[in-house]
């Protein structure tokens, strides 16, 4: 069983994939031709993609170095 943390950066990094794929997939395309809208959803996804890699980083670092303090 994850501890309450553990499981609070797995949930958040979902999180924060499914919303990029949103964005990706749907809002993006449904701007359709509004540049501005566009521009938002790209800045949006990038940071999203920063965060997601952000999340992989602080969630392996995690992993390894409490998995030796479970009990």
């Amino acid at each position: 069983m994850l501890d309450n943390n553990t499981y609070n950066l797995f949930a958040q990094i979902t999180e924060e994939s499914q919303s990029l794929w949103r964005i990706r997939n749907s809002y993006m395309a449904d701007a359709g031709q509004c540049h501005e809208c566009i521009d938002f959803w790209e800045k949006l996804a990038q940071g999203k993609e920063q965060h997601i890699r952000d999340l992989e980083k602080l969630i392996m670092e995690h992993t390894q170095v409490c998995a030796g303090t479970a009990t």
